[in-house]
């Protein structure tokens, strides 16, 4: 529940995780099919397959009306993740996925009222780029080549320019980027197609297109639905309200920029010197818990 995983079962079969052997992979098959709604498995395959049962949004709403009438609740796990666990377990489920028809599936979370933690919306790997890589250009390699269309100076030249040192002497950029200067001089840089990290000399690190960012955050989440709890401590126990729940559908460049440009969304750099060539551990676009909702377009109440 801490982070955002979409198993996204019905796009994607993962099948070889609980069927090794392919001839029982081509048996398997035959037993699936689906709907708009959610997945059908047959009885041949429903045991081996029950960790992708998943709650419609009709099912949704009926045991979460259960949950709230009982007010409060002690919470099932110590620490952070103990708000999305409670109500998992309350909820009877083995998985924070719901069905959505014409989105699939969608992420159940669970969030502390107020709470401003931060959470990860989506990651660009090493090869992220403004549009598709050409080959052979991939950043990180060997040869020292990288993504022209995301980084505009090579990494490992950025990195021995422009990073900090770590406790054990590792040289990296390891920043959360904002509109304002870091204690290095990078800041985010917004105008109406583009974001960039640059630094105040006026030099443009890497740039990425709101409307690639828009379609990379759309497709990791079509949708979300978000229940929000209160929470007080009783003695050494943590004790939740469940009060409203959400569902969260749609985005666009133009809530991207306006989101950036309101300090919602952060951009964290993430890489290191290697020696020979830049590591990089992925850039993350991240929010506070607390502004999801400005994120999205189309805001249903689920109570």
């Amino acid at each position: 529940m801490s982070g955002y995983t979409f198993i996204q079962f019905k796009k994607h079969l993962h099948l070889h995780s609980y069927f090794p052997k392919f001839q029982l992979m081509k048996r398997t098959l035959k037993g699936i099919t689906n709907d708009r709604n959610t997945i059908k498995i047959s009885n041949g395959t429903r045991k081996a397959m029950t960790k992708h049962k998943q709650l419609t949004i009709a099912t949704f709403k009926k045991k979460f009306a259960r949950v709230r009438e009982k007010g409060w609740i002690a919470s099932k796990r110590k620490g952070p993740t103990g708000v999305g666990q409670t109500l998992e377990y309350y909820l009877g489920m083995k998985e924070n996925n719901i069905a959505l028809p014409d989105l699939g599936t969608v992420e159940l979370k669970a969030h502390h009222v107020g709470s401003s933690s931060m959470i990860t919306l989506f990651t660009f790997n090493r090869k992220a780029c403004l549009q598709t890589c050409p080959p052979n250009k991939f950043f990180g390699r060997r040869d020292g080549s990288f993504s022209r269309q995301a980084w505009k100076i090579n990494p490992l030249q950025a990195i021995r320019k422009y990073g900090t040192r770590d406790s054990n002497g590792r040289l990296g950029m390891y920043f959360t980027m904002a509109r304002t200067p870091n204690s290095m001089g990078l800041f985010l840089h917004i105008d109406k197609s583009t974001i960039d990290v640059r630094h105040v000399s006026g030099e443009v690190i890497a740039e990425w297109q709101l409307d690639v960012l828009a379609e990379r955050f759309a497709k990791k989440i079509p949708g979300l639905v978000l229940v929000s709890a209160f929470s007080e401590m009783r003695g050494d126990a943590e004790w939740f309200k469940y009060d409203r729940a959400q569902l969260l559908t749609g985005t666009s460049p133009n809530i991207i920029h306006n989101q950036i440009s309101a300090g919602n969304i952060l951009v964290d750099l993430r890489l290191h010197d290697k020696g020979t060539s830049a590591r990089n551990h992925g850039t993350g676009f991240r929010t506070h818990e607390d502004k999801l909702t400005s994120l999205f377009n189309d805001i249903s109440e689920l109570t």
